[in-house]
């Protein structure tokens, strides 16, 4: 009897060795709150914005809202004068030349929603050990500036990563010793 149960739970725990574990390894899910569940959303949101048309109320239309988002940079003109100090003032586009006349009446607002999946994959063994970590991310990154001068956009400008696909294989042939080692070296450095 005890053998047939002992025969039991091994071969309960080579199943789930085999099958099971690759649930229990982490992910993670991080999220700036913005309006849009896609890069493409945020484009196009940001596309319609207008130099010299578009007001403040307008950019909340359309999802830059600055009043009551809570991820959002404010900027004045002397931000401004300091991301722009390698441009010589001819190279300068006339909306930032504005910006930096009109002093006090200049603000910006950097927008930097974003999307981001984590997930470890592989061998559960091997990870929770610490032998070999693969993780794989994925997702998007959005970034908008937006200059006012006044009441109106002055200049805009967008950056970002439509499709974040990334996968990082970590291998620590010390497994979990490795992590010690690490504290060593940072404490000597």
């Amino acid at each position: 009897m005890c053998y047939n149960v002992l025969s039991r739970l091994v071969i309960f725990l080579l199943l789930l060795m085999q099958f099971g574990c690759t649930s229990l390894l982490p992910r993670s899910k991080a999220v700036t709150e913005s309006p849009w569940e896609e890069y493409s959303a945020a484009r196009a949101s940001f596309d319609k914005i207008e130099v010299g048309k578009t007001t403040v109320e307008d950019l909340g239309k359309l999802g830059f809202d600055v009043k009551s988002s809570r991820n959002v940079k404010v900027l004045n003109y002397l931000d401004i004068a300091a991301m722009l100090q390698g441009i010589p003032s001819q190279e300068r586009d006339p909306g930032l030349q504005a910006c930096l006349k009109a002093r006090a009446d200049c603000r910006a607002y950097v927008f930097e929603p974003k999307r981001a999946n984590s997930k470890r994959i592989g061998n559960f063994w091997l990870d929770i050990f610490n032998f070999r970590r693969k993780t794989h991310e994925t997702g998007w990154a959005f970034k908008a500036l937006i200059v006012f001068v006044n009441h109106h956009v002055a200049y805009k400008l967008s950056s970002g990563e439509p499709q974040i696909d990334q996968l990082k294989d970590q291998v620590n042939p010390l497994g979990p010793f490795q992590a010690p080692a690490d504290i060593f070296t940072r404490a000597l450095f």
